[in-house]
C-alpha cells in the first residue's frame, strides 16, 4: 500500500456550494495523496432518469442543469474547464433529442444519466481550483480505462480487466474521478445499479493500491438497525467485509453491496465519516472479518418472494437469473425441487420464465454474529457472518423493535 487516500463524495455530500467548501477544507487537511470519486449533485440523477423516460421533462432540463451547475461553480463555463463542460451540456441536448424523436437506445440514456456525474466533477474541479488546489482536474472514468462487467448496465467493475486498462497517468495531481459508470462489455458506456459509486470508489482504491477509502456520508457510520425502524441505535465500530455486504443486502443503505469486494485481497480499509460532523470520533471502519459470537447488527429488507417447484433449476435459467443481474437471498435446488428466495422488486424479471408457486412474505431479516439466538421464525439460511430469517407480520416495525430489544438486552446481561 503507498500514501493514497480515496475519498468518495455522494450527493448528499453535494447540495449546495458551500458543500465545495467543505470538500476543499478536507482535501486541504487530510493526510496523503487524495484521489477524489464524486456521485451528481443531490436529486441530479432522479431528474435525469426522469427527463430521459417521459421527453416532456426534457425541455427545460439543459437550462436547468447549466444554471445549477454554474451556481455550484460560478465561471465554470469560461473558465479552465469550460469546453468541457459545454461539450457535456451539448452532448445532453442531443442525446435527449434523439428519445425524443423516438429513435430510443439504452446508450442515449445510458449517456444522458452519466452526464450527472460528468459535470458534478466538473463542478467540484473547478471549485477546488479557486480554493488554491491546483492539481485538481476531472477524469471520466470510462475515458481511461475503468471496465464493467456487462453490457449497458452491471453489477459490478472488472478490476482485473481494468488492471490491464487503466490510465494511471491520468490519476496525476488530484483527479476528481466520476463515479457509478465505465466501459461495458461492449466497448461502450455502461451503469452500475444506484449507489454504485461507493463500488467505483472501492476499484480505484484496490487498483491504486490506496492506503484506505473514506466514504463520506450524511450519517454517524452504520447503525446497530437501521433508523427508518424508529430506534436510535449505537454506530458499529467495526464490521468485517462480509458482515457489511450482508447488511448492505438487508436493508441498510449506507453502502452498495458491491462495494468491499475490491479490497478484500488487499485488506484496504474502508472509514464512514460524517461529512456534516467531521468532529464526530463516532464512525466506522470496515476491514477484514473477524469472528464474533455476539449479535454485531440486524438488517431486514421488507418485501419478499419465494418460488418453489418440485423440480430442479435448469441451468439455463441459472444463467438468466445472473444475466439478470439477481441476487437471490436463497436459491437451492436439488433433484427433488427447488427454491428461490428474491426481493419481490426483482419478482417481474423472473415471474415468466420460471415456473412455480409464488408466495409473499413481509420481510427478510439477518442478524449479524454467530450467537445463540433463539428465534421463533422461518429459518431462510446461517452462514459465517450470521443467520437470514424470514418473517410474516402486519407489525413489522414493532417486530423489528422487539427483535432487537431482546438480542441486545440479552448479550447485555451476559
Amino acid at each position: 500500500m503507498n500514501d493514497i487516500v480515496v475519498h468518495k463524495f455522494g450527493g448528499s455530500c453535494l447540495r449546495d456550494g458551500n458543500d465545495i467548501d467543505q470538500i476543499a477544507e478536507i482535501i486541504s487537511s487530510t493526510e496523503g495523496r487524495p484521489i477524489i470519486v464524486v456521485s451528481a449533485l443531490w436529486g441530479m440523477t432522479d431528474r435525469l432518469i426522469r427527463a430521459s423516460r417521459e421527453p416532456r421533462y426534457a425541455s427545460r432540463l439543459v437550462q436547468d442543469l447549466t444554471y445549477q451547475h454554474l451556481r455550484f461553480a460560478p465561471g465554470l463555463d469560461s473558465g479552465e474547464f469550460g469546453e468541457l463542460f459545454n461539450k457535456v451540456i451539448s452532448g445532453i441536448s442531443k442525446e435527449l433529442l434523439k428519445l425524443s424523436s423516438g429513435e430510443e437506445s439504452l446508450r442515449s440514456e445510458n449517456l444522458i444519466l452519466a452526464a450527472g456525474e460528468r459535470l458534478s466533477a466538473l463542478a467540484v474541479a473547478h471549485r477546488l481550483r479557486e480554493f488554491g488546489i491546483e492539481g485538481a482536474h476531472p477524469v471520466g472514468a470510462e475515458d481511461i480505462g475503468l471496465r464493467l462487467k456487462g453490457i449497458g448496465r452491471a453489477k459490478e467493475i472488472d478490476i482485473e480487466s481494468s488492471s490491464l486498462n487503466l490510465d494511471r497517468q491520468e490519476l496525476g495531481g488530484v483527479p476528481i474521478l466520476t463515479g457509478w459508470f465505465g466501459e461495458g462489455d461492449d466497448g461502450n458506456i455502461a451503469l452500475l445499479t444506484r449507489g454504485g459509486s461507493d463500488h467505483s470508489a472501492a476499484a480505484f482504491a484496490s487498483l491504486m493500491n490506496a492506503s484506505k477509502l473514506i466514504l463520506w456520508k450524511d450519517v454517524d457510520g452504520i447503525k446497530e438497525l437501521n433508523p427508518r425502524w424508529g430506534i436510535d441505535t449505537p454506530a458499529i465500530p467495526y464490521l468485517g467485509y462480509g458482515q457489511a455486504a450482508e447488511l448492505s443486502m438487508h436493508g441498510t443503505p449506507v453502502i452498495h453491496p458491491a462495494t468491499v469486494f475490491p479490497l478484500i485481497e488487499e485488506g484496504i480499509p474502508i472509514e464512514i465519516k460524517n461529512f456534516h460532523n467531521r468532529d464526530s470520533t463516532v464512525s466506522t471502519i470496515i476491514g477484514p472479518d473477524i469472528a464474533t459470537d455476539e449479535v454485531v447488527a440486524i438488517g431486514c429488507q421488507p418485501g419478499v418472494a419465494m418460488i418453489t417447484n418440485d423440480k430442479p433449476l435448469s441451468s439455463d435459467l441459472l444463467m438468466e437469473i445472473e444475466r439478470l443481474g439477481i441476487t437471490p437471498w436463497l436459491m437451492k435446488s436439488t433433484p427433488e425441487g427447488f427454491k428461490i428466495i428474491l426481493p419481490k422488486q426483482d419478482l417481474h424479471y423472473l415471474e415468466n420464465i420460471i415456473p412455480g408457486k409464488i408466495e409473499f412474505k413481509t420481510a427478510i431479516i439477518s442478524i449479524l454474529g454467530m450467537a445463540d439466538i433463539g428465534i421463533e421464525h422461518e429459518l431462510v439460511s446461517t452462514n459465517e457472518y450470521g443467520t437470514r430469517i424470514i418473517v410474516e407480520t402486519d407489525q413489522l416495525h414493532e417486530t423489528i423493535r422487539e427483535l432487537y430489544h431482546s438480542l441486545f438486552s440479552r448479550q447485555d446481561c451476559k
